[in-house]
């Protein structure tokens, strides 16, 4: 059975480094994982007394986390850390208090850069956040990947062989994970 997972991407740019991470990762899931982007960017910066007229991406958000059966987020590294839009997406879903969306879901943290360390602080950073809201945290295997245009095709598939092997095997990981733990 196909199991849905709910994706924050933590770069807005349509051209998003991470966002062609998300839909080769996607295409390497096919037939065991489906994807749901969440539009993080739409939502407001959080505020408690925005509850009182909750705004309607703030509803998607709780709606989509809460009818997948996993979590993925693919994060740059800012400053040595994740964004703040993916911090922002966090503190909604966690809201009102006593309804935190993100607890119990399976959940894993992936990311690329142009540099050599592959978002791995950012990365750190978010799992330790994930984990404290209540997700269950895939910890092994890691994916630390820099960026390497060549190794992708227009349509996000990966023509790097070992590249596909390591992302395939990132996927599978991540897939058996979900039907151990959700």
């Amino acid at each position: 059975m196909v199991k849905t997972v709910a994706v924050m991407v933590g770069s807005l740019r349509k051209d998003s480094l991470n966002l062609k991470l998300m839909k080769a990762l996607q295409k390497l899931a096919e037939g065991r994982l489906e994807f749901h982007l969440l539009h993080i960017g739409d939502l407001p910066h959080y505020n408690e007394e925005l509850w009182a007229e909750a705004p309607e991406s703030v509803l998607r958000l709780k709606d989509r986390i809460e009818h997948s059966d996993a979590v993925l987020a693919i994060t740059p590294e800012f400053n040595r850390s994740y964004p703040g839009v993916i911090k922002n997406a966090i503190d909604w879903a966690t809201r009102p208090y006593g309804q935190n969306s993100w607890k119990g879901k399976p959940a894993a943290v992936t990311g690329t850069s142009p540099g050599v360390i592959g978002a791995a602080m950012a990365q750190a950073r978010l799992k330790n956040d994930l984990v404290h809201v209540g997700t269950v945290m895939m910890s092994m295997p890691e994916a630390y990947i820099q960026w390497n245009a060549e190794a992708y095709a227009a349509d996000s598939s990966v023509t790097d062989e070992k590249t596909a092997k390591f992302l395939q095997s990132y996927v599978d990981a991540f897939a058996d994970w979900i039907e151990k733990h959700g």
